[in-house]
């Protein structure tokens, strides 16, 4: 994986790769440090074989981490600096990094489980010079294989907490050149990074600008004014965006004062389009969008031809890469289908991750060779694909995944709830948002809130409710499964038309 940037580092040298405030990072300057950093990083007993746990904000220093790991042999494991105690708990417990990088909370919170002595504090500016300014020079060769294990990230299934997705170096370095194919990038191309990097789209764009020679902005935190500044004073060629950042743009009171010329797309992934919103910043900016989606488990599934702009549409998520195939399948037998009928989506990739954290999650991963993605849609005879639904009940929040199970256990840990269920509600913003449904015990007594920030006390941001409902009894089938859909057709009517609000005492 980090021969991209050492090939970057001897083609391009000076050509700037990543800015980050008011300083600009060559890739010949990258490089060497990316090198210092490994030196670091051996030093403390990282070997091939090893995982580094990488947990930092939006920094230079995390793609430095990342490519010194893989220099070593080692795979990174990134660790979203949202998350909190019991998340990296159980990252750490299913992954067994041997040293961890972290900045922030991230510190404490991996000195907690594998001792400071083995974490690298990105905010110990000292420290941090000194591991910078170390030899920058070519490591021997680590004699890594295509077959070594690069880059664990992270994907919640709809049981249980968050499983790590395994891929090699041969499977990212696919992805990465599909992501450098679909999006048409060259050295002379300009992009912005405002989401976390710890994020298969983050890492993939920073692979992919390494690969291409392009040139990233990596903001430290999403904010739209700055973005759109950006793109005017650095003549960014293309931008990224989610549902979120594109509801921001079309509801932005003085988008029209930016100068976006010099964009020659902007890509919309994570979620299916909502055209309307993609339409209006069509409309007053003249800048058009090219649909894209992917996966952890297959970072680049389709994209829209980006070499054939009259051809792009909204409908669809486009047409898959070279080397990648798509199938729908019955929903029910698993037998393909012919196009046009409604199935699975299911992908064959060279970029397929080599397999999940813990392996018992791998059985009904995959189907004779093809990855199930859980996505319901259907094929084109030409191969544009288009997404309906989901067969899995994951809620994807701002591209984020949030296993329902994984709130469950948070609620039911409150001695007030005898049972719950969470599911996810359509929002124009987010995509979708948490749905809690509660059966309390009327014998001990709950505080209004409280059990909301229990679950804000617990997990992540994204993964807060955004609403709690209170009913006599869960809907479960014999065998025990909660049957959320059914509760989700029931109360989204009513919560849909009066969001963020408590319907009637129906909501604790």
């Amino acid at each position: 994986m980090h021969e991209g940037l050492e090939r970057a580092a001897a083609r391009f040298g000076a050509h700037p790769a990543i800015r980050f405030g008011d300083r600009s990072w060559s890739y010949a300057e990258l490089g060497a440090r990316s090198n210092a950093f490994a030196r670091h990083l051996a030093a403390r007993g990282v070997a091939r074989g090893d995982r580094v746990a990488v947990m930092t904000s939006n920094r230079v220093e995390f793609a430095l981490a990342v490519n010194a790991a893989s220099k070593l042999g080692a795979a990174a494991v990134l660790v979203s600096p949202a998350w909190k105690a019991v998340e990296v708990g159980h990252a750490v417990e299913l992954t067994r990094p041997v040293h961890a990088v972290a900045d922030g909370a991230g510190v404490a919170l991996m000195a907690d489980r594998l001792g400071s002595e083995r974490v690298t504090d990105l905010d110990d500016s000292e420290g941090l010079g000194a591991v910078l300014g170390g030899d920058g020079s070519a490591l021997p060769a680590a004699g890594v294989a295509g077959s070594d294990e690069a880059l664990l990230v992270f994907s919640s299934g709809t049981t249980g907490m968050p499983k790590a997705v395994r891929h090699t170096h041969r499977s990212i370095g696919a992805g990465t050149q599909h992501w450098v194919e679909v999006l048409g990038l060259g050295p002379d191309d300009r992009f912005q990074v405002a989401t976390p990097p710890t994020h298969i789209l983050g890492m993939l764009n920073l692979l992919a600008a390494a690969s291409a020679g392009a040139t990233v902005r990596l903001h430290p935190r999403f904010d739209l004014d700055e973005v759109l500044r950006r793109i005017e004073s650095d003549r960014i060629t293309l931008e990224m965006a989610v549902a979120p950042i594109a509801l921001a743009m079309a509801n932005h009171p003085d988008l029209e004062r930016y100068d976006l010329s010099s964009l020659r797309y902007i890509m919309w992934g994570a979620t299916p389009v909502t055209a309307s919103v993609a339409r209006r910043v069509t409309e007053r900016t003249g800048v058009r969008w090219l649909p894209a989606y992917g996966a952890s488990e297959v970072p680049v599934i389709a994209c829209n031809p980006v070499g054939r702009p009259d051809a792009w549409r909204l409908d669809s998520a486009g047409l898959p890469p070279t080397g990648v195939e798509l199938r729908a399948v019955d929903l029910d037998t698993g037998e393909p289908l012919p196009p046009g009928e409604v199935g699975e989506i299911q992908v064959r990739s060279p970029s397929v991750m080599a397999g999940y954290l813990p392996d018992d999650a791998n059985a009904a991963a995959f189907d004779d060779g093809w990855y199930r993605t859980g996505d319901v849609g259907w094929l084109e005879e030409e191969g544009w694909v288009h997404l309906t639904d989901r067969s899995k009940e994951m809620i994807k929040v701002n591209g984020f995944q949030v296993a329902p199970a994984e709130v469950e256990a948070v609620l039911h840990g409150h001695p007030a709830v005898l049972d719950c269920a969470v599911f996810g509600l359509p929002d124009e913003r987010a995509g979708e948002v948490p749905v809690g449904v509660v059966q309390l015990d009327p014998d001990v007594a709950v505080g209004d809130g409280e059990l909301e920030q229990l679950v804000a006390d617990s997990l992540a941001t994204y993964k807060h409710l955004r609403h709690l409902v209170v009913v006599e009894q869960i809907p479960r089938l014999p065998s025990g499964k909660v049957l959320r859909r059914t509760l989700r057709d029931e109360l989204a009517p009513s919560l849909l038309a009066a969001p963020g609000r408590r319907e009637g005492g129906s909501e604790a």
